[in-house]
């Protein structure tokens, strides 16, 4: 019966995504702020120019990063058994800032060269912080494992600050701060298009071995008395995850909270079951970063960085559910 009442939970959540995308493409400052009548697409050529060029692309950008970003906080949590983990924790979204600021200064701006930068120094600072976790011999895994985090995450952090130093305070710099504080203003269908293989690729992974989370958030004696390939699908798991967070790091930008308050979230709703909770991330995730967005392009004249919306919007949820039983 529990598990019929965690099932039935994933249909309204998945009317309540399709409803917030409907509303997403309209809601703007075309022609008059806020929202925009869907009767102007039969009769008005720049209202279908900026429904189908600006803001759909948009819209399927702010979904497929909150999918990923809430995705990846499940995955990390369960696979290292911390509740306080996610991307950002782990070097993992450091990492990939370090990465796409390199490829912003040295390399031209190109979105694949910066896709690609900012890929590898992700799995670099999840890779070296799994390292100095495993490497270090006082207190517990946890503890060990958000230490690591810690200065792996400060040392890119720090990288980043030596590059914004070298930057051109006229052109690069001004690119690189905006692409910290997290956005989607730029997005196009192009960069839909070369992120969204790896990123779909990533969650359809995570989704298909959903139910194997729950084999691999037990200790490791009980699990390989399972049967279960620790090392292996550890592994494939964490490189789906932090590949697809890369990926839409480098288009969004530093998006923070949402890899960490998204899987609380979905926990208090649907319980520990990762067969249950995973989707319900997903579903959560895609709905909280495209209303993050809409809030973002439509409160003020001009816009407001995502990343801010959705770390103030996150700390606020995270203090009331601490609050809560």
């Amino acid at each position: 019966m529990a598990s019929r009442n965690e099932a039935k939970l994933l249909v309204p959540l998945g009317v309540v995504l399709l409803v917030v995308l409907g509303l997403s493409i309209f809601i703007g400052r075309y022609p008059t702020p806020y929202i925009m009548s869907p009767s102007l697409l039969y009769h008005d050529d720049m209202a279908r120019q900026v429904v189908w060029s600006l803001r759909l692309p948009r819209v399927l950008m702010a979904l497929l990063l909150g999918m990923t970003l809430a995705t990846a906080g499940t995955v990390l949590q369960m696979i290292f058994r911390n509740p306080l983990v996610e991307p950002g924790f782990l070097g993992v979204s450091q990492g990939a800032a370090f990465g796409a600021t390199l490829a912003i200064l040295w390399l031209g701006s190109s979105p694949l060269l910066i896709e690609f930068f900012a890929t590898f120094f992700a799995l670099a600072g999840l890779f070296l912080s799994y390292y100095l976790a495993k490497q270090w011999n006082f207190g517990g895994w946890t503890l060990r494992l958000v230490l690591a985090g810690m200065v792996v995450s400060a040392l890119f952090s720090s990288g980043v600050g030596i590059l914004k130093y070298l930057a051109d305070p006229l052109t690069q710099l001004p690119e690189i701060t905006f692409w910290l504080l997290g956005g989607l203003w730029s997005v196009t269908w192009r960069e839909v298009g070369y992120s969204a293989p790896v990123v779909l690729a990533g969650l359809l992974l995570s989704y298909l071995m959903r139910w194997r989370l729950n084999l691999l958030s037990l200790n490791e004696e009980t699990a390989f008395s399972l049967g279960v390939a620790m090392e292996w699908e550890r592994a494939l798991l964490l490189v789906g995850a932090v590949a697809a967070t890369a990926v839409v790091t480098s288009v969004g930008g530093i998006v923070g909270w949402v890899g960490l308050i998204i899987p609380h979230v979905a926990r208090r709703l649907c319980g520990a079951n990762a067969q249950f909770t995973l989707p319900t991330a997903m579903l959560l995730g895609g709905i909280f970063v495209v209303i993050c967005d809409d809030l973002a392009r439509t409160m003020l004249l001009g816009e407001i960085p995502l990343g801010i919306l959705t770390s103030l919007i996150g700390a606020l949820v995270f203090m009331g559910l601490m609050r809560s039983n």
